[in-house]
C-alpha cells in the first residue's frame, strides 16, 4: 500500500510539480493550499507525510509540522523553502528542487512510498 503524502503549499503552481513528482514516486497526494486546510486534512484522513512550504500565510510550515506531529507523532515530516535554511528541528529541502533531490531527501530523512 502507497504511504499518502500530504503537500502543503500556497502556491498552486508548486502544488502541482510536487504531486507530479510524488505520484512518480508512487506516493498517493493529498494536498491543501493553507496550514489551516491541511490541520483539518491530518484530522479526518489517513496521512502517512506532510511536506509543507514554510513560508506561508496563516500558519507557517514549521508551526503546521508541529502542530501535525502533536496529532499524529509517527507522521513523517519535511518542509521545503526557497528563503528559510532552519526547519525548527525538521528536515528541510530547499527549492528550487529536482525529482532526484525529492526522492534523496525523502529517502534519507522520512521514508520513501
Amino acid at each position: 500500500m502507497p504511504r499518502r503524502v500530504l503537500v502543503v503549499d500556497d502556491d498552486e503552481d508548486v502544488l502541482d510539480v510536487m504531486t507530479s513528482m510524488l505520484e512518480d514516486l508512487g506516493c498517493e497526494v493529498l494536498y491543501a493550499r493553507s496550514g489551516t486546510e491541511a490541520l483539518h486534512l491530518l484530522k479526518n484522513d489517513r496521512i502517512d507525510i506532510i511536506i509543507t512550504d514554510i513560508n506561508m500565510p496563516d500558519i507557517d510550515g514549521v508551526e503546521l509540522a508541529r502542530r501535525a506531529k502533536q496529532q499524529k507523532p509517527d507522521l513523517g515530516v519535511l518542509v521545503v523553502s526557497g528563503r528559510e535554511t532552519a526547519g525548527g528541528g525538521f528536515p528541510v529541502l530547499r527549492k528550487p528542487f529536482t525529482h532526484a533531490d525529492l526522492e534523496h531527501t525523502m529517502t534519507g530523512t522520512i521514508g520513501s512510498c
